[in-house]
């Protein structure tokens, strides 16, 4: 099938066995055996429990983005304020009012999906869903949240649209919510049956 009605396609293959290889604070580790039909395979991978981010923009088209320490890549990258979906039975829009509110002392009037994405199919079960929020107010001094850990030195900058649009494309921003939620911004805006 190709043109408008592609869709890639879950839960089509028979798990026969799943094992816990791994029980972290966040997510785990785990392997399943997945029968193909014409063969069974067995593969780990991180079993996640999903996230969203918030491409927040202001009335001039600005775009803010946290500066934030990622270990494991062993660098600062600029990323929208995001967070886990690690409250159970809560909404993924419930979810990125709480994040926006935690990480950018910011609450929006105007929500909308912008796109969901699986960031790295290949070893993890991690779905990320992207909100676009507008009409952006402060959060009260008194109802803040007290960031803490990698959360603590937060930086944030706010940014022309275009200019991280250039950023993305440059090869100078790398996470995977900027990238994808900053071009997705960037064709929602551009989109004329959006």
């Amino acid at each position: 099938m190709t043109g408008p009605g592609l869709a890639d396609e879950f839960g089509s293959v028979p798990v026969l066995a799943r094992e816990e290889i791994f029980a972290g604070r966040v997510w785990d580790v785990v392997a399943e055996d997945a029968d193909l039909g014409h063969s069974v395979v067995r593969r780990e991978f991180v079993d996640h429990p999903g996230a969203v981010a918030v491409i927040a923009l202001d009335p001039q088209d600005r775009v803010l983005l946290l500066k934030q320490y990622r270990h494991p890549v062993r660098g600062y990258l600029w990323e929208p304020p995001a967070g886990l979906l690690d409250v159970p039975g809560e909404d993924p829009v419930d979810t990125a009012r709480r994040e926006l509110a935690e990480e950018a002392d910011l609450v929006a009037s105007q929500w909308e999906h912008l796109v969901s994405f699986r960031s790295t199919p290949g070893g993890s079960s991690e779905e990320i869903h992207v909100f676009l929020a507008r009409e952006l107010s402060p959060v009260p001094e008194g109802e803040r949240h007290v960031r803490t850990e990698e959360e603590a030195d937060l930086e944030p900058v706010w940014v022309p649209l275009d200019d991280a649009v250039a950023g993305v494309l440059e090869g100078r921003l790398h996470s995977p919510t900027t990238v994808v939620g900053v071009l997705a911004a960037h064709a929602r805006r551009t989109r004329p049956d959006r």
